[in-house]
């Protein structure tokens, strides 16, 4: 399958298993087309966006004793996985200039989307609430559309959103254990691993191509449009270890866990 039409599949399809069906295919980029930006994923009726505040917001940890919260939880970090898959698609497409490899890396990541989207929305519904039952926002769709280039698309998606997950899975992990929801605790473990190497995919190619000038500290901070900024970057319990793991510098975790408002 050639990687265009795996993309256009992903952002333009309406139907919510053609999103996240797996490609066992081998993948060629052999026809990556022109440009194509387009304002909004396509969605199935009741996975439409939202009005702002209308979602629903993630329940506190202490609230999670509650399977229906508990199934809050898991719907909206669906939806979460979803607009990260459908801003990877639509990088494909905006950047088809973008190289190769990285584009490839890319397709493979969204494989990992895909799964997250589907581990997500199953829990959720063994807890009580089908995926699309609430609504849903589209924060992370929002600031993907200020990306101007494959580097800011880096600093802002990996390195940002990806790296904050860092975070928030482990807290959720723990949250989840403390009220015996060892399924739960354990698709949110299986999601930190692979953000490890999502972050490091970005921190890679960020590395590959902004100017030489610049240190990975200083590429990263110009290419964030407000309201990214370091700060976003990280959650309330900051993993170092995980940060040490995607192959950031010392010097670089340490600028991140010290940024502020």
């Amino acid at each position: 399958m050639e990687i265009r039409r795996f993309a256009e599949e992903v952002l333009l399809s309406s139907d919510l298993q053609n999103k996240l069906q797996p490609v066992t295919e081998p993948m060629t980029d052999l026809a990556p087309g022109h440009s194509l930006r387009v304002p909004e994923p396509t969605r199935p009726e009741n996975l439409q966006f939202a009005p702002r505040r209308a979602a629903p917001k993630m329940p506190a940890p202490g609230a999670l004793s509650d399977p229906k919260k508990r199934a809050v939880t898991h719907h909206i970090l669906a939806n979460h996985e979803l607009q990260a898959l459908e801003v990877m698609a639509w990088t494909l497409l905006a950047f088809p200039e973008a190289p190769a490899d990285f584009r490839m890396g890319i397709v493979e990541i969204m494989k990992d989307e895909q799964r997250h989207t589907r581990m997500h929305s199953e829990r959720a519904a063994k807890l009580g609430i089908n995926f699309g039952e609430l609504p849903v926002n589209c924060y992370i769709w929002k600031k993907a559309m200020q990306f101007e280039s494959i580097v800011d698309y880096l600093a802002g998606l990996p390195l940002v959103f990806e790296g904050r997950n860092l975070d928030h899975t482990l807290e959720l992990e723990q949250a989840f254990l403390a009220v015996d929801d060892q399924r739960s605790a354990t698709i949110m473990r299986k999601i930190h691993d692979d953000e490890i190497e999502h972050v490091a995919f970005g921190l890679n190619w960020l590395r590959k191509l902004k100017p030489d000038h610049l240190s990975d500290w200083e590429a990263f901070e110009q290419h964030l449009h407000w309201p990214l900024r370091p700060s976003k970057a990280k959650g309330e319990e900051f993993q170092r270890q995980a940060r040490l793991d995607s192959g950031m510098t010392e010097e670089f975790i340490d600028r991140l866990e010290q940024s502020t408002d």
